[in-house]
């Protein structure tokens, strides 16, 4: 077990599969983002290795995402490979949906239990604008897939974005009248390569619920108020699904994080908003030993930081989202 000094037993990891994507979205990246060389990533069989050397640290829960995961050459053999790894009991996945009309079947055979959907508006145009190319019905084409295969409970991430999608939030709460996903409004972090509009663009959690309460009436608390991941979740009051929202930066829940992320190059980070890092894969490569592996892995993570450090002004801006995985 992998335990922090503050006494958080950190046993969920975050695995980025690539750091390329087959968007732009404005939030995540630059529109001319620079992606690292293959062989600068980790390989399928040092994703593999990594994994079964934090599963024996007691890392039980794993999400794979980018980048965009699903471009990721093999990802099917990958996701197959992990949920096949001994101490592993769960393995899901956070993706654009693009492919997923033709991945989510296999995906599912290979093991993949559940899927984050990032849907952050249905209209076409606006998709379009905030993923500067992509196109909404093939998403929508890939949550049908998903719920299809049985990568259950659905669930969707929106980012609400000041001149983009604010006035989408009602349509995407709506989504949860008639079906039983969870739609997520998560607050927008900031980021290396974009920070000040991030931090000028952002619409809090309290602003989204109120939008939606004002349209839809008050919403009923679900699971006793309490979190969910890292979502705190509501329903409609004539809704089957239900919407939560991630205060990541308003009401942030460092206090009850229990995850780790290792970024597509091998890179281990405790922290999604703090620069610090410990590099795995070079020292993988160099040959060194489990225990030596093991060593950095323990002490990475009783190093592991109280909180993000934004109310302070502490903001992470050695890499861009898409380089650290959501």
């Amino acid at each position: 077990m992998a335990k922090d000094r503050f006494g958080r037993n950190i046993h969920y990891l975050r695995i980025s599969l690539t750091d390329h994507c087959n968007l732009r979205c404005v939030y995540c990246m630059p529109e001319d983002m620079t992606f690292r060389p293959n062989a600068e990533l980790m390989q399928d069989d040092e994703i593999l290795t990594l994994t079964r050397l934090f599963a024996t640290l007691g890392f039980d829960k794993i999400r794979l995402t980018g980048g965009e995961p699903t471009i990721r050459r093999n990802v099917v053999d990958i996701v197959r490979g992990i949920s096949e790894t001994e101490g592993i009991r769960s393995v899901s996945m956070t993706t654009n949906g693009l492919l997923l009309s033709k991945l989510a079947q296999p995906l599912a055979d290979a093991g993949l239990e559940r899927v984050n959907i990032s849907i952050d508006t249905l209209d076409a145009d606006k998709f379009k604008r905030l993923t500067r190319w992509g196109k909404v019905e093939e998403v929508i084409e890939g949550i049908k897939a998903a719920e299809k295969a049985g990568l259950t409970p659905i669930k969707l991430n929106a980012v609400v974005v000041t001149g983009y999608n604010e006035v989408d939030v009602i349509p995407l709460a709506g989504l949860t009248v008639e079906n039983p996903w969870q739609v997520r409004f998560i607050e927008m972090m900031p980021f290396g390569g974009a920070t000040e509009f991030q931090l000028t663009q952002m619409v809090t959690a309290d602003q989204i619920r109120e939008q939606v309460e004002d349209k839809f009436g008050p919403l009923e608390v679900v699971n006793g108020g309490k979190l969910d991941g890292e979502a705190r979740l509501f329903r409609l009051q004539n809704g089957i699904g239900d919407i939560g929202f991630i205060s990541s930066v308003t009401s942030p829940f460092c206090s009850s994080c229990t995850r780790a992320r290792l970024t597509a190059d091998g890179i281990l980070r405790l922290c999604l908003l703090r620069e610090k890092e410990i590099d795995l894969l070079t020292p993988l490569r160099a040959g060194a030993t489990i225990d030596e592996l093991r060593a950095l892995i323990l002490d990475a993570v009783w190093d592991k930081p109280w909180g993000h450090g934004l109310e302070n002004g502490t903001i992470a801006v050695n890499r861009v989202m898409s380089e650290i995985g959501g």
